[in-house]
């Protein structure tokens, strides 16, 4: 026989996720919130995943929004808890990830009382989430309205900003009291706000008067609609479309590696290859370059599609298009005139130039991180998620061509915290495999992410560790320090390894050190087999820092 919460803020909660299709929760273990977890659990229409560390929970479920494209509901107890939700609610809010946080709390009136694991829980996210709500307790005069109300905003605001929002549940005891019959709840109304949109005359009028139009797109989720328009744009040559590599677009006419053609960008080349007019899509940008390319170009008019953030990043921003850029261009589409324009050509004939450069280098690279990268492009299977780690990982990934491989990588904050329990969120949703590339800090850092009975045997995880945080040695400055402070304090030198924690884990493991181990051994990795895979390139002591620098070095000449 079932058994439910007998809380009626939980009995109307759990009916509203219902009602609004959400059926993935997170469940961090408590006492608090016992009756979520119970009450959860015992329906049908939920799927509960029980993940023990909060600040990976938190992650996993990004990683599974990301992958179901839908929100995800967290829940966990009381006072330090929910302060670990914390860095995921960041990531989530700057990458627009919609997650339902449910924090369960004591009564209100026992708030600094001193009673155990509470805190100032109210309004914690408040910087960092789309909204903020508490729920009375079941005692207070009209509370189930009142909860019923609150939480149907609740859910509605997070479906509609595709982002965190909190909803924090002060719970009296007894916490344990079950019923095993649910009263019925009325069929809720949805009032979810659908946006509508016409291109400005102007903005038409603009498109037609302007030269040269650059179109960049950061990171994003692979649309083939936003492919399909982006597509149409270039096939003429009317604009220059700047992707990266999880800007998750593709066709041979978008330019998809931009360090690789900017990096040596000198003042006057900044003049030569400026638009009059940047459209910007999507969210963040992994290229320091091209911020400083657009914002020293300083462009006449710059438009930034995106239905939540406006973003001046390039200090030139003129429009704010309140949209998806796929409702914008498909309007768009049926007035402007897809003329070729010179300013394609003037890229193009940089790309084949860089291109070539390219190719040359990699046929002398030796052993190291960016061997791997090389080696690792040409030969993941194609039906494979790849999820990037930050730092070093995601700007290699920049360099190479991934083909059409779905590319992800926490770029919302862009710390290295939660790198692979996103992606063990992820691959738990996705029907095809998940692939995690990440740096040796990064992957010890989430350790917890392997802490999680869900896992499915087609993981697949590739550590690069070059025994420090490499990306100290590659960007300009840390190397003004003392050696000894840049390896202790800043880079962390370490001698740690993986092949213990992936026994620990369930994962099975192997290790490599040169070439031609990597070689033999990199098509194998990916074979089906009972248990996830961990393999780890050891590049210490190979110099990679030395190696990317020599390829820029490289890239310069003519």
């Amino acid at each position: 026989m079932k058994k439910y919460s007998s809380k009626r803020s939980i009995q109307i909660l759990a009916h509203l996720l219902q009602q609004y299709g959400i059926s993935d929760v997170i469940i961090s273990p408590g006492s608090r919130n016992a009756p979520l977890a119970i009450h959860f659990s015992e329906i049908d229409a939920f799927n509960c995943y029980s993940i023990v560390d909060e600040r990976s929970a938190a992650f996993v479920g990004i990683g599974m929004a990301k992958s179901e494209k839908k929100p995800v509901a967290i829940t966990c107890t009381s006072g330090s808890a929910v302060a670990n939700y914390y860095p995921a609610v960041t990531e989530a809010f700057y990458q627009n990830v919609p997650l339902l946080i449910l924090t369960a709390d004591r009564p209100t009136d026992f708030v600094d009382i001193f009673d155990g694991q509470t805190i100032r829980q109210k309004d914690i996210f408040h910087q960092h989430s789309y909204g903020d709500f508490q729920l009375v307790e079941d005692s207070k005069e009209n509370a189930e309205d009142i909860n019923f109300d609150i939480i149907k905003k609740a859910i509605e605001l997070c479906f509609e900003k595709q982002g965190p929002v909190h909803v924090n549940i002060p719970l009296e005891e007894p916490l344990y009291n079950l019923v095993s019959e649910l009263p019925s709840f009325p069929t809720v109304e949805k009032t979810i706000r659908h946006k509508e949109y016409e291109v400005p005359s102007n903005l038409i009028a603009d498109w037609h008067t302007s030269q040269r139009i650059m179109i960049l797109v950061g990171t994003r989720d692979y649309s083939p609609e936003l492919e399909n328009q982006l597509t149409q744009l270039v096939k003429n040559h009317s604009v220059v479309v700047l992707s990266e590599a999880n800007s998750n677009l593709y066709h041979e006419k978008f330019f998809r590696h931009i360090d690789r053609y900017i990096f040596n960008f000198t003042e006057e080349d900044y003049k030569t290859y400026a638009p009059d007019l940047l459209i910007t899509v999507g969210q963040n940008v992994v290229s320091k370059k091209v911020k400083q390319f657009l914002r020293s170009a300083r462009p006449k008019q710059h438009w930034h599609l995106d239905e939540v953030w406006q973003p001046d990043t390039y200090f030139s921003l003129t429009e704010k298009v309140e949209v998806k850029p796929e409702v914008f261009f498909s309007k768009l589409l049926k007035f402007i005139n897809l003329e070729p324009r010179p300013y394609f050509n003037l890229w193009d004939v940089l790309r084949d130039k860089k291109d070539a450069k390219h190719e040359l280098f990699l046929n002398k690279v030796e052993f190291s991180d960016f061997y791997f990268f090389n080696k690792a492009s040409q030969t993941i299977p194609q039906n494979y998620n790849i999820h990037f780690s930050n730092s070093s990982a995601i700007r290699y990934a920049q360099l190479f061509d991934f083909g059409k491989r779905k590319m992800y990588c926490n770029r919302g904050t862009s710390g290295i915290d939660g790198s692979t329990s996103t992606a063990m969120g992820f691959a738990i949703k996705n029907a095809n495999p998940t692939l995690l590339i990440t740096g040796d800090l990064g992957f010890f850092y989430d350790i917890n992410g392997l802490w999680n009975q869900y896992i499915p045997p087609f993981v697949r995880i590739i550590i690069f560790n070059n025994g420090e945080g490499n990306i100290f040695k590659i960007i300009p400055g840390p190397g003004n320090a003392n050696p000894n402070t840049l390896d202790e304090f800043i880079a962390t030198k370490h001698r740690k390894h993986a092949e213990h924690l992936a026994k620990h884990f369930g994962f099975s493991y192997i290790k490599v050190e040169d070439e031609p181990t990597l070689d033999r051994v990199l098509e194998n990795f990916f074979k089906p087999d009972l248990q996830p895979k961990i393999l780890e390139v050891n590049t210490h002591g190979k110099n990679s820092a030395d190696v990317q620098k020599a390829y820029f070095e490289f890239m310069k000449g003519n």
